[in-house]
């Protein structure tokens, strides 16, 4: 049987909650989003590159939001000196390139496992809550929640595109 992604019931909440509930549900909705988006396909129609001037895939953006999640929750807010996700400094689009559409389920399986850690990682912290990114310095947890919502915003367009490319699907 052939696996393909499941359906995702987007979260609703508050638009005029208190900023520390409105900020983690916007990034858990934009994070449904898109797995929205990539809901009913198969392995290969995730590692398809529809459009022909580029190598994204909805397959490589799961990996590279896993990636996204790992490096800015756990590395930067919690500090785990834990091993990088598909990326390395020689070879920084790993996540867009090592596709094999056989392991989509296994690496949509990463990306919820990354985005679970992030919660629980950032759960019930006060917004000014600062930690070290070797990037950007000192940061807030406020910034972390709005570049990470910017992130999965910029993303959700691209998987707009290219989920049309793959099946004609459109909106959502």
């Amino acid at each position: 049987m052939t696996w393909t992604a499941p359906e995702v019931t987007r979260p609703e909440g508050s638009l005029l909650a208190p900023e520390a509930d409105l900020l983690p549900g916007l990034l858990d909705w934009h994070r449904a989003t898109f797995l929205h988006k990539c809901a009913g396909l198969t392995g290969e129609q995730l590692a398809a590159t529809p459009i022909p001037w580029s190598n994204l895939s909805l397959l490589g953006l799961i990996r590279h939001l896993a990636k996204v999640e790992h490096i800015w929750f756990r590395r930067s807010l919690l500090g785990e000196d834990v091993p990088r996700l598909y990326s390395t400094p020689e070879r920084p689009d790993a996540d867009f390139e090592d596709l094999d559409p056989a392991r989509a389920e296994a690496e949509y399986a990463v990306l919820l496992e990354q985005q679970d850690i992030a919660r629980k990682a950032a759960a019930g912290l006060p917004m000014d809550t600062t930690f070290e990114n070797a990037g950007w310095g000192t940061l807030t947890v406020r910034l972390l929640h709005n570049h990470m919502i910017g992130e999965y915003a910029r993303h959700n367009g691209h998987a707009d595109m290219i989920r049309q490319g793959v099946d004609g699907v459109t909106g959502g």
